[in-house]
């Protein structure tokens, strides 16, 4: 009986290191993840806003008839 417990114990202790681990892996994870979304929308503004220099330098291009 007293080894059975003590096993019970044992993987108690697992899982509750494993629930930890998951726990700081998930947060890291969100982390990168809003990281990631924030570089993407910082590089989204610079391809439009290049994409509208193009155009406005393609405008003032000597006989270009838009």
């Amino acid at each position: 009986m007293e080894s059975e417990l003590q096993s019970l114990e044992e993987k108690i202790d697992q899982f509750v290191r494993l629930c930890q681990q998951l726990r700081s892996e998930n947060i890291r994870l969100r982390q990168q993840l809003a990281g990631a979304a924030s570089e993407n929308k910082h590089l989204t503004e610079k391809i439009s806003t290049a994409a509208s220099r193009l155009e406005a330098l393609l405008t003032q291009i000597p006989g270009n008839e838009e």
